[in-house]
């Protein structure tokens, strides 16, 4: 069992990461409060861990939300079913939610917790590799707009994360490679060791290997907690931690929410940053050509889909929350291992990059 801190003064919290800890009160019981608990899952991961979890939180008084599965429901509209809920059941100010599930329902589970009443308190129960590497720590949490992804949102931290290993043996493989882009990620902005290290094992963990897998969860974590602790609310250096987000996010809005994974539209994304990269001087062509490699040995995609525009890549780019003044910024990279934050490239290179992508 593993154990770090996100540390954010009053607002600190741990992540525990281990195998069959969903089990153990020990990682829940001390984040509660009240005895009232919402439980927020969605219609896949219910069958399989709602029971170990409703045994585990037996002495609370439980009310359960299943949402529907998939990134089409990430919005307002879903949202509304757990306000409904809540409101149904008569829940307080003293309820603690509990996310069960990926990054959508860690997301939505964490913005209905900081509305609802003005805050109640959350814990984060993520069960794929993505969400337990990215989204269920730091705090980012909201919904998607028709018009932008996370467009709609809050800051909200949680009380703890419980990282439960174990999750992953029922992770589908297309869900494992998605989740791999952002651990890739973490080595690519701020951490070369570990990228070197992800070029000997990343066959354990596409193997899945427990090992393996834990170790780069944790790596992940770290290096995520390091950056959140740095700026929690992103007026700086944690917007590396976006890395190929803003190409990504023009794919996933542009070909609609659920048809690629996050982590599918990250991996190119991150592709057309370090190309960019490249055009600007910073990397060499055998820096992205390792990148490319990396991505397809965990069968991840690394061209955009068909029929999309690099006009209509810098219109949907133009809805980034990272876009300041009317100026859009990217996450480039200087080195592998070393990313910044800028709206200082070449537009030439940016349109030649979409150019060559699109084509």
């Amino acid at each position: 069992m593993l154990e770090l801190k996100v540390d954010l003064g009053d607002r600190s919290y741990p992540i525990f990461i281990g195998a069959n800890i969903l089990s153990d009160p020990n990682y829940f019981l001390p984040y509660i409060k009240g005895k009232s608990v919402a439980i927020v899952t969605n219609e896949t991961v219910a069958p399989i861990y709602l029971d170990t979890i409703r045994s585990t939180l037996a002495g609370c008084d439980l009310t359960v939300v299943t949402l529907p599965d998939g990134e089409q429901y990430k919005n307002l509209e879903t949202l509304n079913l757990i306000f409904d809920k809540l409101l149904q059941s008569r829940h307080t100010r003293k309820t603690t939610m509990v996310a069960l599930g990926g990054g959508v329902i860690g997301d939505m589970t964490g913005f209905a917790a900081a509305c609802y009443q003005r805050g109640v308190d959350f814990i984060q129960v993520p069960t794929t590799l993505l969400s337990q590497v990215d989204s269920s720590v730091g705090g980012k949490t909201g919904v998607n707009h028709a018009l932008g992804k996370n467009m709609i949102g809050a800051f909200y931290q949680p009380n703890a994360v419980v990282i439960d290993t174990a999750t992953l043996n029922t992770l589908p493989d297309r869900e494992l490679s998605a989740g791999l882009a952002e651990v890739i990620k973490y080595g690519l902005i701020c951490d070369q060791s570990f990228y070197e290290w992800l070029q000997e094992n990343i066959d354990r963990l596409m193997s899945r290997d427990p090992e393996a897998l834990s170790y780069a969860i944790h790596r992940s974590c770290q290096d995520k907690a390091r950056v959140v602790e740095a700026d929690e609310k992103e007026s700086g250096i944690r917007a590396i931690l976006n890395l190929g987000h803003t190409f990504g996010h023009a794919i996933e809005t542009h070909t609609g929410y659920g048809s690629w994974l996050h982590g599918e539209a990250v991996a190119v994304g991150m592709v057309m940053a370090a190309d960019l990269s490249f055009r600007e001087g910073n990397l060499s062509k055998e820096d992205v050509d390792g990148i490319v490699t990396m991505l397809k040995r965990v069968s991840l995609p690394t061209l955009p889909p068909s029929g999309i525009s690099p006009g209509r890549f810098v219109e949907l780019m133009a809805v980034d929350k990272k876009v300041l003044d009317d100026q859009l910024r990217l996450v480039l990279l200087d080195s592998v291992g070393n990313a910044n934050v800028t709206d200082r490239f070449n537009h030439k290179n940016l349109m030649d990059c979409l150019e060559q992508f699109c084509s």
